[in-house]
């Protein structure tokens, strides 16, 4: 009897560690399972960053790729205004106060301008120039005066000269700045055309 109480300890010895040993590869079987769900969970969370943070630099750089582009391109295009600005007043300035200094030309401009304000004008003038306009004008300086047209002299006009009505409702203007701007306004676009092939 001995011998089969022990027989039987032993079975339920054994029983119980073969239960247990079960137990135990279900319970590590759990854990590793969870642990690879885990693991897979952590490596998609990581892809997904990854991913992301990849989608982020490359709009990053189209973004600075585009801003870099479009400052050259205002870059380049401020260079050529430059460019063109001072070949236009290289070009232009000189002739146009040399043309003024003239005093033969401003006469006729000045005759032809009064012609049509049928003797009801206000002429104003460089004061630098007065006493070289009366020397050039004479006698007709008075008529012109006698005429009805009033003449004034002027520190702020350079060159040139301003022409009105008397009751100054308007001014028309023929100084050396409204020459420089007209013909500097009507060169820019064929200059920039000569020089950039129409940009």
């Amino acid at each position: 009897m001995e011998n089969k109480l022990q027989e039987l300890t032993r079975k339920i010895y054994d029983e119980g560690i073969e239960k247990a040993r079960n137990e135990a590869a279900v319970i590590l079987g759990d854990a590793r399972k969870q642990a690879d769900e885990i693991v897979l969970s952590a490596r998609r969370e990581s892809d997904e960053m990854l991913k992301q943070a990849k989608n982020n630099a490359e709009e990053i750089q189209r973004n600075a790729q585009s801003e870099i582009r479009m400052s050259s391109k205002q870059a380049l295009s401020a260079i050529r205004q430059q460019i063109a600005t001072l070949i236009t007043a290289k070009v232009s300035d000189a002739p146009v106060k040399e043309s003024l200094n003239d005093k033969a030309f401003i006469g006729e401009l000045i005759t032809k301008a009064l012609a049509n304000f049928n003797n009801n004008a206000a002429l104003v003038l460089p004061a630098a120039d007065e006493k070289a306009l009366e020397k050039y004008f004479g006698n007709r300086l008075n008529q012109v005066i006698s005429a009805g047209v009033s003449v004034t002299f002027d520190d702020k006009i350079k060159g040139g000269f301003k022409i009105g009505p008397k009751d100054n409702s308007y001014v028309i203007s023929f100084t050396d700045e409204d020459f420089q701007a007209f013909f500097r306004s009507f060169m820019r676009p064929r200059t920039i055309n000569l020089l950039f092939g129409g940009e």
